[in-house]
């Protein structure tokens, strides 16, 4: 399954991923805002990619984001009807989230009889926020201390995007 915008190339996650994978999930930056802490070693996120090519086989919709050939991110809804991204730090703010996700998100909606997507996004993370406010996404509630990262409760902010 490919999946093709103007400049990108969405494609279903493989174990071969790792290594690329691995540079993101292991980036501080990267995983700020993440529901996990970075990665310490490639173990984990071989762990964190076995269960996201498992979930593909239970009806998961997540997709690899490559620019040019180079895996960059990752796209999608694992678990219908969370949907999240994560794009390497150095391919941020020249909108491949919101290009990817568009993609995505079409694909989702014409595959899955899901009524709705929702996104679980820390509040401080203000790129991702106004993303899924380009996406089409609404705040529909806010949770304090709804995840723990390391030593550091953090917050949530709920959006929803109703299929249209």
């Amino acid at each position: 399954m490919l999946l093709r915008t103007a400049r990108l190339t969405l494609r279903r996650p493989a174990m071969t991923d790792l290594e690329a994978f691995f540079g993101i999930t292991s980036n501080p930056t990267a995983m700020r805002y993440w529901s996990t802490l970075p990665h310490a070693d490639l173990g984990v996120t071989e762990a964190w990619l076995a269960r996201m090519v498992a979930r593909e086989q239970s009806g998961g919709e997540h997709f690899v984001i490559e620019r040019d050939g180079q895996l960059i991110g990752e796209v999608g809804a694992g678990r219908l009807p969370d949907f999240g991204f994560i794009i390497h730090p150095d391919h941020w703010g020249q909108g491949y989230a919101t290009e990817a996700s568009l993609a995505a998100i079409a694909h989702i909606f014409a595959v899955t009889d899901t009524t709705e997507l929702r996104a679980d996004v820390d509040p401080r993370n203000l790129g991702s926020l106004n993303t899924l406010a380009k996406l089409g996404f609404v705040e529909t509630g806010r949770a304090a201390n709804t995840f723990l990262l390391g030593e550091q409760w953090c917050d949530s902010v709920y959006l929803t995007l109703p299929r249209r």
